[in-house]
């Protein structure tokens, strides 16, 4: 059986890992009869929103991994104890997590870093030439992962397109219901709610990305 490494960022789409996106991509994982395993880097978020109000919740603390165990229902681990030759292949769900606790592009733009551990797995996946999957903002760290030339998606956003190819990306723009596939890298990007207005159309992308990988690793 394939098992796919996934990565989260924290628990809710303003902090955290997006949990639409979260839960589908698991879901499409099992539909494939794939395993995976849930992991999360074990550090402090940028800082907390109330999602009920959308306002930064002033001194609170909380951290990702404790966070993103909400959605993996406990069964995670720290990613900094990762090894890419344990698995197949990786994805990583948005929300605003993946730009605030996984890197600062939420903050830097493209002056942004890719949290050490985050780059050191997923570098192993490349080395490797194995599939990856980059849903909705997370794609916008891959050129400092992969290097000048990656192609990848973040759906139609001009002013985040422009912060990627500023980092030496190739931004492909992209419908909500299609993927971007950079073949020479076995990498798979999909918008889902960087343009998604529902369950559905998200689900619809991610869905496409996970077909993708599983054609890669047949």
């Amino acid at each position: 059986m394939k098992k796919i490494a996934v990565v989260l960022s924290g628990s809710g789409v303003f902090d955290g890992a997006e949990i639409h996106e979260s839960v589908l991509t698991l879901l499409a994982l099992e539909r494939h009869h794939f395993d995976y395993q849930c992991f999360a880097p074990d550090i402090e978020q940028m800082h907390v929103i109330n999602h009920l109000t959308g306002e930064v919740a002033e001194g609170e603390n909380r951290n990702v991994l404790v966070e993103a165990a909400r959605i993996a229902r406990g069964d995670i681990k720290d990613l900094a104890k990762a090894n890419a030759d344990d698995f197949d292949g990786a994805i990583l769900p948005g929300g605003f997590g993946a730009a605030k606790n996984l890197s600062d592009f939420a903050v830097k733009g493209n002056d942004c870093s890719v949290n050490p551990d985050l780059v050191r797995f997923i570098r192993g996946f490349a080395e490797s030439k194995k599939p990856v999957g980059f849903i909705c903002i997370a794609p916008a760290m891959l050129p400092l992962i992969y290097g000048r030339g990656t192609k990848l998606t973040i759906g139609t956003d001009q002013d985040t397109a422009d912060a990627i190819e500023a980092m030496g990306g190739i931004h492909v723009a992209c419908p909500v219901e299609d993927i971007v596939v950079d073949e020479d890298k076995k990498l798979v990007t999909t918008p889902a709610y960087m343009l998604a207005s529902s369950v559905s159309e998200a689900a619809t992308g991610i869905n496409k990305l996970v077909d993708k990988m599983a054609d890669m690793l047949a």
